[in-house]
């Protein structure tokens, strides 16, 4: 008798058996260990996104803060009007600056702008100063008003205004001597240009 007939099919060894029976099983371990890896990985960019958003805001606070503390006074430059002087004074009608708000003017003396301001306090009574004072002038920053105050823009030192002219040195408005005669105040250009060496 011949060979039985195997009709092409391939016998396969034992350990090749074993190896068909658990490929499925291999790839779906496989699946899960990717589907693991998956879910740790998530987190780690969901947390690094987090931290740089949060150096962004720190980087973002830190540049406020910077500004806060070149600038702690807070104000704007005031705008200023130039008081034309007449026969060597500049005269302004007392009804002008009575209405308790800080009047800022210029003058040049000499090429050289002299900045001084005028207000009425809550007694009405009349106060001129040099928008500077001997401490911080150099910044060259003046003072804004902050209600019956005055406040420097360098350092945030709050000036009442029935003490200025009053009280003088150190961050204190620097007075300028005046007159009040025929509901007119009078500055003389000579008392103005002595305040050009704070400007």
């Amino acid at each position: 008798m011949g060979t039985p007939a195997t009709h092409g099919r391939k016998t396969l060894s034992g350990k090749q058996n074993k190896k068909k029976r658990t490929g499925g099983s291999q790839n779906s371990q496989t699946t899960a260990r990717q589907e693991k890896r998956a879910q740790f990985e998530q987190p780690k960019s969901r947390t690094g996104l987090h931290l740089t958003l949060a150096g962004i805001a720190l980087v973002a606070i830190i540049a406020v803060a910077a500004v806060f503390m070149m600038n702690r006074g807070g104000g704007e430059a005031a705008v200023a009007t130039t008081a034309a002087p007449s026969t060597g004074n500049v005269t302004i009608p007392v009804s002008e600056v009575k209405d308790g708000k800080a009047h800022f003017y210029t003058y040049d003396a000499g090429g050289t702008t002299v900045k001084y301001f005028v207000l009425a306090d809550k007694t009405g009574t009349v106060r001129v100063a040099f928008d500077a004072c001997e401490v911080c002038f150099a910044q060259k920053k003046g003072y804004h008003q902050e209600g019956d105050t005055m406040v420097c823009n360098n350092c945030g030192k709050v000036f009442p205004s029935a003490q200025i002219n009053v009280i003088t040195g150190g961050c204190n408005p620097i007075p300028v001597e005046k007159k009040i005669s025929g509901g007119q105040l009078t500055i003389t250009t000579d008392s103005l240009a002595q305040g050009a060496q704070y400007f």
